[in-house]
């Protein structure tokens, strides 16, 4: 009953609002996802005679006397609830065009009978047998499969998509309480997932996935939840949802760039990485390689940066290993010109740099402290700041540390450089305090690195001021034949 009495306090099961918006009165505020609401809004943007109904099915559109002369599943005697449920799923495969205010009696009639299919599910045992099962699936795919909204952007228009409104499903009213009916089904003791994969298939899952790139939060956040548990129930789906994950990760890279469910699928792929069995399998290494580090080159990388950071903590903790391919990775996608990606970088940087064991630093530690020097210099302070912050954490102190000999050179010339030149007092703060570290972890070492630093500053103003007495002599060899030119 808890599950019910959410569902509609969610939906708004108020008279009032359904009322209200017939009457094309403008509604101020309330629930996102009252269906008067949603009705009242799309009327200001849709002409009234566009098209009531899409037919999902082969059956026509019904009115609401046809919901009406059904009786209660609660009331019928109970060997007719089975046929009786069927033929309320059989209505309410009808679906109706939220984009206008027409046939309001017929939506209301519709939403109750969902919302009493679903109390019916939750508070009847055996309800979802073999003969129901297609008209289940049948029922749920009529009206979440649909053809999603999309808005026309000017792609010269600079905007940032974080900033930018969603847009809300007008439908959800209806959708919401027939994802809530399958999330029941799915997660049904009643349901063996060896007869309902007959049913749930492929084309399902694959339909399923496509849906992840509703702009609605409310409808991707369900989604996340059924198909994880889908994940996690049909075990011979396991290995095609991955690919069809995988397949939707490449689009991304390679064709759109955008998507608005990246973020849902990594947080299902942190679930399923962390059940990942040992030693790692190598099409789950492929995973990574090949699908999950290129999103690093997404521009909206910004959008599901925490969730695919998670991934790779996740996957360097099964195999610390592949800290190595990742870092070495992330250092070829650098973002040289755009700053507050590098941020993202140098944040997801430091945690696997956290899970690096010794051996994988030492390999890479050249090439990464290279990119590490060129940070500290950047003249956009949150860049350098976040790069001077690595040495707040102890380990990776302790990794420079033990590689010292080869690690102090490469840093302690970005450094000094910083200490002169930089412009934001906090990243002066932080560049003397790490030069302090240096010193005190080894005197003479940071000595002769200081030492060696300035020879190579002496001989960089020597160089520039021979290649500048060159250009000198250029220049007078130049004016002097224009003069002998002039002279003639």
């Amino acid at each position: 009953m808890k599950l019910i009495q959410t569902v509609k306090r969610r939906m708004g099961n108020d008279d009032k609002k359904t009322s209200t918006s017939r009457t094309g009165a403008t509604s101020s505020g309330g629930s996102n996802s009252g269906s008067g609401d949603l009705a009242a809004k799309s009327k200001a943007t849709t002409p009234a005679n566009s098209t009531s109904t899409r037919a999902a099915t082969t059956k026509p559109a019904t009115e609401s006397s046809s919901f009406a002369t059904i009786p209660k599943l609660r009331e019928a005697p109970p060997q007719e609830r089975t046929d009786l449920f069927r033929k309320k799923m059989e209505v309410c495969a009808v679906v109706f065009d939220f984009h206008n205010d027409n046939m309001q009696k017929e939506k209301e009639a519709k939403r109750q009978t969902l919302l009493e299919i679903v109390e019916y599910v939750n508070n009847t045992r055996n309800c979802f047998n073999e003969a129901l099962m297609q008209d289940v699936v049948s029922m749920v795919g009529a009206n979440i499969f649909r053809a999603l909204q999309t808005r026309n952007k000017d792609p010269l228009a600079f905007s940032d998509p974080e900033d930018d409104e969603p847009s809300l499903e007008r439908a959800w009213p209806h959708l919401q309480i027939v994802y809530e009916f399958f999330l029941r089904f799915v997660v049904s003791n009643d349901v063996d997932p060896k007869i309902a994969k007959r049913f749930v298939d492929q084309n399902f899952m694959l339909k399923l996935l496509e849906l992840f790139d509703s702009e609605d939060p409310r409808e991707r956040d369900y989604l996340k939840t059924i198909l994880h548990r889908i994940y996690g129930k049909f075990m011979a789906l396991r290995s095609f949802i991955r690919r069809a994950i995988q397949h939707v990760f490449f689009k991304v890279i390679y064709e759109s760039e955008t998507h608005n469910g990246v973020g849902e699928l990594l947080e299902i792929l942190g679930s399923i990485i962390n059940g990942f069995a040992l030693p790692l399998k190598e099409e789950h290494k492929d995973f990574l390689i090949k699908a999950l580090i290129p999103l690093h080159k997404v521009k909206s990388l910004a959008s599901f940066y925490q969730q695919l950071s998670y991934c790779m903590a996740q996957y360097v903790e099964k195999d610390p290993r592949l800290a190595y391919d990742i870092i070495t990775s992330m250092l070829r996608y650098w973002p040289v010109s755009i700053t507050s990606k590098q941020v993202l970088f140098l944040n997801e940087l430091e945690e696997t740099l956290e899970l690096t064991q010794p051996p994988e630093f030492h390999r890479m530690q050249d090439v990464l402290f290279r990119r590490l020097a060129l940070c500290i210099t950047c003249p956009h302070f949150q860049v350098a700041e976040r790069t001077l912050f690595f040495w707040n954490t102890d380990y990776i102190v302790k990794l420079i540390n033990a590689n010292r000999q080869e690690l102090f050179p490469i840093i302690i010339g970005a450094l000094y450089k910083n200490s002169k030149q930089h412009w934001n007092s906090a990243v002066h703060g932080l560049t003397f305090n790490v030069l302090k570290l240096l010193m005190e972890a080894d005197p003479q070492l940071f000595d002769e690195c200081s030492a060696k630093h300035r020879e190579d500053e002496e001989e960089e103003g020597r160089r520039e001021q021979e290649r500048a007495r060159k250009w000198q002599v250029l220049q007078e060899m130049h004016d002097s034949k224009v003069k002998v030119g002039k002279a003639a």
